[in-house]
C-alpha cells in the first residue's frame, strides 16, 4: 500500500452512517489490505481459512460476499469452489477497484462478478446463492438485523449466511487490554503507518454498540429466523464466527 495524504471525513449530525462509512472506505481502500494485517497481526487471514474450513464450500458452490471489500473472502470461496459462481458486493468502487486488480491477476475473471451495491437491499433474486458471507463489516452497516434478513432471503434453502466479525472479550482482564489495544494503541498505529489516524480511530466506535458473539447468536435465530446457528469465538472472543443454517425446503 501506499502513505496516503487524504484528509479523513468527519461524522456530523448532517452525515448518516452510511455516508461516513462510504467515505472511510473510499479514503483508505490503497492501504486496506496492509493495515489489516498489520493491526491484526495476520489473525485476519487465520480467522478467514478456519471460516472456510466451518462452511465445507464443495466445488461448483456459488456465493455472494456482501461488503466485499478488497475481494480476499470472495477470491478464497471462488478458489475452493472452482467452477461455481462467484459475486462480491461493495459499495465503495475504490474497494473494488483494488479487488479487481487482484481477480485479474489470479485470472478469476471469468468466475467472479463484481457489482457495486447496497448490502441493505441486495439486487439478487430470493434463493440465489449456495452462501452469502460477509467479513468484518456487519458492525459497519446502518441496521445489522437488516442485512442479515436481506442475506437469509438470497441464500437457497439448507444454504448457508456467514458472519466472521470482531466481538468483545469475555474474560474482563483480556477485555480491559484488548479495549486499551483498540483504542488507544491501534489509531496511532493507523497514523504512523498509513497516515490514517481519524479512519482507525473509528474503528472503536463501530464496535462499541454492536453486540456480542452470543447476543448476535440470539438475533440471528429470534429475529432473522434461522434454524440454528453455529457460533465460533476466536481468539479469546476478540472475533466470532457465525454460521447461519436456512431451513430446507419440503
Amino acid at each position: 500500500m501506499t502513505e496516503g495524504k487524504d484528509e479523513m471525513p468527519t461524522q456530523t449530525s448532517k452525515t448518516t452512517k452510511e455516508e461516513y462509512v462510504h467515505e472511510v472506505f473510499e479514503s483508505i481502500a490503497d492501504r486496506y489490505d496492509r493495515m489489516n494485517t498489520l493491526l491484526s497481526f495476520r489473525q485476519h487471514k487465520r480467522w478467514r481459512k478456519f471460516a472456510m474450513r466451518k462452511m465445507d464450500v464443495q466445488m461448483g458452490h456459488s456465493a455472494l460476499d456482501v461488503c466485499c471489500g478488497t475481494c480476499d473472502w470472495a477470491i478464497s470461496i471462488a478458489q475452493t469452489s472452482k467452477t461455481g459462481r462467484v459475486v462480491g458486493l461493495d459499495f465503495s468502487k475504490n474497494m473494488l477497484s483494488v479487488g479487481q486488480q487482484k481477480i485479474q491477476q489470479l485470472g478469476l475473471s471469468e468466475q467472479i462478478q463484481l457489482v457495486e451495491g447496497n448490502a441493505m437491499h441486495l439486487p439478487f433474486v430470493d434463493d440465489s446463492f449456495d452462501f452469502v458471507t460477509i467479513g468484518f463489516a456487519l458492525r459497519n452497516v446502518p441496521d445489522h438485523l437488516q442485512v442479515l434478513h436481506e442475506m437469509k432471503r438470497v441464500v437457497k434453502p439448507g444454504g448457508k449466511v456467514v458472519s466472521l466479525e470482531l466481538s468483545k472479550p469475555i474474560s474482563p482482564l483480556f477485555r480491559r487490554c484488548y479495549y486499551l489495544y483498540f483504542q488507544q494503541i491501534l489509531p496511532w498505529l493507523g497514523k504512523l503507518f498509513a497516515n490514517s489516524y481519524e479512519q482507525y480511530k473509528w474503528l472503536p466506535e463501530s464496535l462499541r454498540l454492536f453486540p456480542d458473539y452470543r447476543e448476535l447468536e440470539q438475533q440471528m435465530v429470534d429475529e432473522i429466523g434461522f434454524a440454528h446457528v453455529d457460533v465460533f469465538p476466536l481468539f479469546k472472543g476478540i472475533a466470532a464466527l457465525h454460521i447461519g443454517h436456512k431451513e430446507r425446503s419440503e
